[in-house]
């Protein structure tokens, strides 16, 4: 079984599938196939492909590259690969992250699967990375799976929040300690995923001390975290939970997690005690405030700042400062920044808001900036052509 980075990225479907040249054709813009076979019947030539992403990014190339090795090694063809970045590198906006140098009739059917592999995880490392490093004592779980489009995005994701952690810890953040599911664990260094129960186990119990009661008994000696928001009551809900395993709540292994959604307030509060909390534990950071979604995020409904010191400030009164508190539900880059300024007592995030959300940020592009020993790309990409001359003077 998979138990690290290295090896879920090698074994993962995205490197080892589809390495067939008739999936691929089948797969790739028709364009391309007949690209291949105008160049197959006039001549082939040796081409250099430059791919780069039109916004700033940290290099997640990991997939792209092994995949492309994979295909050359399936179909025996030689193809020589160049990293601009190391992977978890920052990227500037244009600034070309690979060049891919093969014949012509080899790589032309490539370039779908290619790009495919490249734009999404690159911008979603660079969402990861932002956030681990605007919370930076905070540790991430990533819970992206069930907003993703099948095995392979969800493999991508995974990768990614890797990399984008990654390149926060080598900042001194937490970064990313696990996921959700088990198959992409290993992308986080785990061999199993990280979690203990939806909103679903809540209703079926009928309460969520019942919940907690279930789970305690099929899983004894694991750390707990209880969801503590389906009934609109999380203070009182999260007190009975505590009040009903007192051990564990003193002991540090038993959490619990706001997931409140945007709909309404945590149980208790409205918009003058959410002011008036933030003002008593964090002064100052509603008057920083620089647009409506950040006040919304300090005060407003949902898993705000206000309900985190809220939780916060029961848990503590009621004797038990060492019950976590785990939050979700919409942590994004810019709600993680929030979050710091004002320095919410958060235990452990679990957050999928990496995955981009305007896509069409994450479309790479390849255009091929050498044919033979001729420097020639379109009109509009010279910029392209930097780094190959370099390349050709040996700086």
């Amino acid at each position: 079984m998979k138990s690290n980075f290295k090896d879920a990225l090698e074994e993962s479907k995205g490197v080892t599938f589809p390495l067939d040249a008739a999936i691929i054709k089948e797969r790739t813009d028709v364009y391309f196939d007949r690209t291949q076979e105008i160049v197959s019947h006039f001549g082939d030539i040796e081409v250099t492909y430059a791919v780069f992403i039109r916004r700033p990014v940290i290099a997640a190339c990991g997939m792209a590259v092994g995949w492309l090795k994979n295909v050359a090694k399936e179909q025996g063809f030689e193809i020589a690969i160049q990293e601009v970045y190391e992977e978890g590198q920052w990227v500037g906006a244009g600034e070309p992250l690979l060049y891919v140098t093969g014949l012509f009739t080899r790589l032309a059917p490539l370039e779908t699967l290619l790009l495919q592999r490249l734009g999404a995880a690159c911008v979603a490392a660079h969402n990861a990375y932002q956030m681990a490093t605007a919370l930076p004592a905070t540790p991430f779980l990533a819970m992206d799976a069930r907003h993703c489009a099948g095995f392979e995005m969800q493999e991508q994701m995974a990768y990614a929040a890797a990399v984008g952690s990654h390149a926060a810890q080598n900042e001194g953040a937490v970064g990313f300690i696990g996921n959700a599911n088990d198959a992409t664990s290993a992308f986080f260094d785990q061999n199993h995923g990280l979690g203990t129960m939806p909103h679903a186990l809540i209703g079926y119990a009928g309460s969520t001390v019942r919940a907690a009661e279930m789970y305690a008994e099929v899983y004894p000696n694991d750390p707990w975290t209880v969801l503590v928001d389906y009934f609109g009551k999380e203070i009182t809900d999260s007190l009975a939970v505590c009040r009903r395993f007192p051990e564990k709540a003193a002991s540090g292994g038993l959490s619990v997690r706001l997931d409140t959604h945007g709909g309404r307030f945590l149980e208790g509060l409205d918009p003058a005690i959410s002011y008036g909390i933030v003002e008593k534990y964090a002064p100052g950071a509603i008057r920083r405030y620089r647009s409506e979604s950040e006040l919304r995020d300090l005060v407003g409904t949902g898993v705000s700042v206000a309900a985190i010191w809220r939780m916060r400030e029961a848990l503590d009164e009621a004797g038990f400062p060492k019950v976590k508190i785990v939050v979700s539900s919409g942590f994004n880059v810019s709600k993680c920044k929030t979050m710091h300024d004002a320095h919410a007592p958060i235990d452990v995030v679990g957050s999928g808001s990496f995955i981009p959300n305007h896509w069409s940020e994450t479309y790479a592009t390849a255009d091929i900036v050498a044919y033979g020993d001729e420097l020639r790309v379109k009109v509009g990409r010279e910029f392209l052509l930097k780094k190959v001359k370099e390349g050709q003077r040996g700086e």
